[in-house]
């Protein structure tokens, strides 16, 4: 059998697999499967109302950025700096909106893809770009927040840092593998 279709054979499979095992354990624990079930999701309904504060908070700040044209404009003040660079200016708005907020992302992204060819070193430098980061204020804020973590000054600079990194090592791989 080839792989490819091992591979699609076992996703499709997966999923109920991992379902039938957990009941099966579960009847052999003797664990009340339903009731179970029943307050798994009365605790995930807590959890969604304790965290739209935060992602309310978020969206607003998002839109503020996003409408008052900082991001744009700190793409203009860089964009000589990235010239000598040789690296695109289009990206620039995809590096600050990323950590902030994915769907943002995704807007900018989408920006990138249509405003230049699908297959030009912009665009495949900015799908590198996007798989490469994290929505580092977006995880502090909502999931954070769902726990009742207030103090997170240091996941902050790791989740800065990685996110910094792996905007720059998504511009060593593009340049590797596309310029």
């Amino acid at each position: 059998m080839p792989i490819k279709e091992f591979i699609d054979i076992l996703s499709l499979w997966a999923l109920p697999a991992i379902i039938l095992i957990i009941l099966t354990f579960a009847i052999i624990k003797k664990v009340p499967v339903y009731e179970a079930f029943i307050e798994g999701a009365k605790e995930g309904a807590k959890v969604s109302f304790n965290i739209i504060p935060y992602l309310v908070a978020i969206i607003v700040a998002i839109s503020m950025l996003r409408a008052s044209g900082i991001i744009e404009s700190l793409s203009l003040i860089c964009s000589g700096f990235l010239n000598r660079m040789h690296l695109p200016a289009d990206i620039l708005p995809l590096a600050f909106v990323r950590s902030l907020s994915g769907s943002a992302a995704i807007g900018v992204f989408s920006d990138i893809i249509s405003n230049n060819d699908i297959n030009s070193y912009t665009s495949k430098l900015a799908a590198i770009m996007m798989g490469s980061s994290e929505t580092t204020f977006y995880v502090l804020t909502v999931y954070f927040g769902a726990v009742g973590i207030k103090k997170y000054r240091y996941a902050l600079l790791t989740g800065l840092s990685a996110d910094f990194i792996g905007i720059v090592m998504s511009i060593i791989v593009a340049r590797l593998f596309f310029a």
